[in-house]
């Protein structure tokens, strides 16, 4: 039974290794592809369309709710010790530094990289990979390295409409809906959130969409054969890139807050 226990682990554990030193491979032969040749004008303007403007709107609806749940969340509490005018700098502090790139990369992940694995794993399966590759084009630079491009360079954009959109909402239910003073709100909101707040949200989402591009394109790169394979593939890309957005936030939360409280020792003052 034991010698079985230790069979089977030991099997998943040089499994597991030996995938990530696929996708190791996988994402080198991506950077090389950058630094060399970069895909056509058209091939990327394509794919900064639907990866990054198709999902502005799921993002600033999703964006925006979370603001407001946000206030729904706070206000008890807050009103509870009268603070209720400061609600506004948890709300935008929140969002800017943690739920604006989180919720952002997750959106992204759900929408396209599921969409990503799928397609891929589709010319995988009707064997359109092998066809490039007979004519003498890469896979590699023509199918991943456009998407990895519109995916870091647009997930900024991505995540500060996310901000911008559930610091309105948080805005809208606090004054509109629970009657928190206008410029109460507004003030204790600006003082409360610094420029380091928002690049340290702007700054992990870069990792966040890279790591999504990665992963979807190599889970459709590598796609079994089948219906089941392709949504296996699609499942696994936002399951995974689920996992590592949360894996990246926290080592780079961890950097990130002691460089912050190197650059301002006393903190922030956000009450």
């Amino acid at each position: 039974m034991l010698y079985a226990w230790v069979v089977q682990w030991g099997a998943a554990v040089v499994d597991g290794v030996a995938t990530v030193g696929d996708i190791a491979m996988f994402a080198w032969q991506m950077v090389v592809w950058i630094f060399t040749r970069l895909p056509q004008r058209g091939t990327l303007l394509i794919n900064f369309y639907q990866i990054g403007v198709l999902s502005l709107p799921v993002v600033a609806l999703t964006g925006t709710f979370i603001g407001m749940v946000l206030a729904v969340q706070s206000y008890y509490q807050f009103h509870a010790i009268g603070l209720e005018s400061h609600l506004g700098v948890v709300i935008n502090t929140s969002l800017v530094r943690e739920l604006g790139p989180v919720l952002a990369a997750t959106m992204l992940a759900g929408r396209v990289g599921s969409a990503m694995a799928a397609v891929l794993g589709t010319m995988r399966v009707t064997e359109q990979i092998d066809a490039l590759t007979t004519m003498g084009a890469d896979p590699i630079h023509y199918l991943v390295v456009p998407r990895f491009l519109a995916c870091i360079f647009l997930i900024p954009a991505l995540t500060i409409m996310a901000d911008f959109m559930g610091i309105v909402g948080g805005y809208f239910y606090s004054v509109m809906v629970l009657e928190i003073d206008h410029a109460a709100y507004l003030t204790h909101s600006r003082d409360g959130v610094v420029g380091f707040d928002l690049f340290s949200g702007v700054f992990k989402s870069v990792f966040f969409g890279g790591m999504i591009a990665v992963i979807s394109c190599y889970q459709g790169f590598h796609c079994k054969p089948g219906a089941e394979g392709v949504g296996k593939a699609a499942t696994q890309a936002f399951v995974y890139s689920f996992v590592m957005i949360l894996a990246i936030d926290l080592f780079l939360n961890i950097i990130l807050d002691k460089i912050y409280f190197a650059m301002y020792p006393a903190g922030a003052n956000i009450l």
